[in-house]
């Protein structure tokens, strides 16, 4: 009998609710790319559309195996290995397994399950060899400087590039630093990747040069990863946090998405009568690293001995921004013009403005990014922060600055 207070030992009950659920937060997750791709708000009907081009093969084919598999997520999860290994093109393969790492990342880790994504730096598509002397010798002739460029949920390195724009690669012709991309499996908790990155990063500038400059450009669950990962550098006395000298962070939840807060709450609803109870496992399908969004957890005690699907308020530990890092925060709203309603609750789709420019109404949790260090664009959505040109003018800006 499963264990119902673990929610990874939960998901290895059989039956076919189990598929019903990965089915059905596909359909919902697609329903949400597509809709905030098209500069869709939280409000307004739903069309419940099908995304298309890549993105549509990556629902359709876990929607596919899903629909063929009714003894439980094991025998799922070893049928959709077997599409993910048959497909020609690696890059099919990378998106396929960022969505699905992002939807049940945690219980592959957890399960040591062979589709979990490990996390690597990486170039070009490559994990990167940081003991290869061409590599040292790159990093050299880039006047030893070094973006880092860390991904939100369900995604990869391969997704900074959008529309035939990579922030990495333009900022390698424009201001000579070297793109390195970071992969991890993003339905960990964040705390638990911050620490890996912590530790990464700590091996990775101890090949380089002595005066290489490291800066972070994050998007998304990216930028609380990136700052969990410098508490844990802090607290571990790391040498790399000498090196960063900033952090960007585009649309980062860091005070949480109102999107999973709203899925809490179903869940919560759903679990008062006997009748909807069943559907509530529709919401707790949802990896720890989704549920971290809710507010914005980025440390171990954010979550640690708490049911994760109850509503139960924010109980994160207040953590400050790095000290010795310039820090910067991008907002964007959907919005044409500013409005209580587009700003304070919109915002770009998934992230409020406030949230983003790390704003709280408890002083403690404020991020105090500076007031010139606070960029706010309208009329762009979240994705397509990794694309548009007056996003990347801001981003050279900070590095400039």
């Amino acid at each position: 009998m499963p264990d119902k207070s673990n929610p990874s030992s939960d998901l290895q009950g059989t039956g076919r609710i189990v598929v019903d659920a990965v089915n059905g937060v596909t359909d919902l997750v697609e329903a949400m790319h597509s809709t905030i791709s098209r500069c869709g708000g939280l409000l307004g009907e739903s069309e419940q559309n099908r995304t298309k081009g890549i993105t549509g093969l990556v629902y359709r084919n876990i929607r596919t195996i899903s629909s063929l598999v009714g003894s439980g997520i094991d025998i799922l999860l070893e049928n959709l290995a077997r599409v993910i290994d048959e497909k020609e093109s690696s890059y099919e393969r990378e998106i396929m397994l960022s969505v699905l790492n992002g939807v049940l990342g945690d219980y592959l880790a957890d399960s040591k399950n062979p589709l979990a994504i490990s996390m690597q730096l990486r170039m070009g598509g490559e994990a990167i060899d940081m003991t290869d002397q061409v590599f040292i010798d790159a990093i050299k002739q880039s006047n030893e400087k070094i973006v880092l460029l860390v991904h939100g949920s369900c995604m990869n390195d391969l997704l900074w590039k959008r529309e035939e724009h990579d922030h990495g690669v333009a900022l390698a012709k424009d201001l000579g630093y070297m793109p390195i991309y970071l992969r991890y499996n993003s339905g960990r908790h964040v705390s638990e990747n911050g620490h890996d990155l912590a530790e990464l990063l700590e091996t990775f500038v101890k090949q380089l040069p002595p005066a290489t400059e490291l800066v972070i450009l994050a998007h998304s669950m990216g930028g609380l990863v990136s700052r969990s990962a410098c508490h844990y550098g802090k607290t571990g006395e790391h040498t790399w946090l000498t090196q960063l000298k900033k952090l960007i962070c585009l649309g980062t939840p860091h005070h949480g998405a109102l999107l999973e807060r709203g899925g809490n709450l179903v869940d919560t609803l759903l679990e008062i009568s006997p009748y909807s109870a069943p559907f509530s496992r529709l919401g707790k399908i949802r990896s720890a690293g989704v549920t971290d969004l809710r507010y914005g957890n980025i440390l171990d005690e954010d979550w640690k001995g708490l049911d994760r699907f109850e509503v139960s308020g924010d109980h994160r530990t207040p953590v400050p921004l790095p000290t010795n890092v310039k820090c910067y925060a991008v907002a964007t709203t959907t919005n044409k013009e500013e409005t209580t309603l587009g700003d304070g609750l919109i915002g770009d789709g998934l992230v409020t403005i406030d949230s983003a420019l790390g704003r709280h109404k408890n002083p403690d949790f404020c991020l105090l990014f500076p007031e010139s260090n606070q960029f706010i664009s309208r009329e762009i959505n979240h994705w397509t922060q990794l694309n548009h040109p007056e996003i990347y003018e801001i981003i050279k800006k900070c590095l400039t600055k």
